[in-house]
């Protein structure tokens, strides 16, 4: 019996046109930061499957993050920029999609059931760094890059949009 390993071009779609939808209208409105990014986080975490950990990493001084809202397990209190993928999406202000984190150099281990990271830098009105969306999975390659643009469009939409 042939088993074929599921390509990322057949994946199902993680990040549905209506959970965007959802989250739009409950932060329509509102400017508060950590009130959005603990939307965001509670939304994301219960709504996708084999997403192990979703939340935010603050920018609170120069070059370090601390843990923000989020869902899921312990995670790291401090990243500094210099370390781990969030501090990696940070310091170069990118996205990162990390399809095996062991492969990562420098990846901070909060949790040992984490496979596959996916952060996303958010920006503020003022263009300056807010701080990361880290979503983590316990499964492998499991994200893709559609659902990173998604995402990213979707912090713009709450971080730096004027008519939010």
């Amino acid at each position: 019996m042939l088993l074929k390993q599921k390509s990322k071009l057949n994946k199902p779609e993680l990040i549905k046109p209506e959970l965007i939808a959802r989250i739009l209208a409950f932060c329509d409105g509102e400017d508060d930061e950590i009130a959005i990014m603990a939307t965001v986080a509670g939304e994301l975490y219960h709504a996708v499957d084999n997403f192990d950990w979703v939340g935010f990493y603050r920018v609170v001084g120069p070059d370090l993050m601390k843990i923000g809202p989020y869902q899921g397990r312990h995670g790291c209190l401090v990243i500094p920029f210099a370390r781990g993928v969030c501090g990696a999406a940070a310091r170069d202000k990118k996205i990162m999609v990390i399809d095996d984190v062991k492969d990562f150099d420098g990846h901070i281990a909060c949790s040992d059931s984490t496979q596959s990271e996916l952060v996303i830098p958010c920006f503020g009105k003022d263009g300056e760094l807010l701080g990361v969306l880290d979503i983590d999975s316990d499964q492998p390659a499991f994200f893709t890059k559609k659902d990173a643009d998604d995402l990213d469009q979707l912090m713009r939409k709450l971080f730096m949009d004027d008519t939010n």
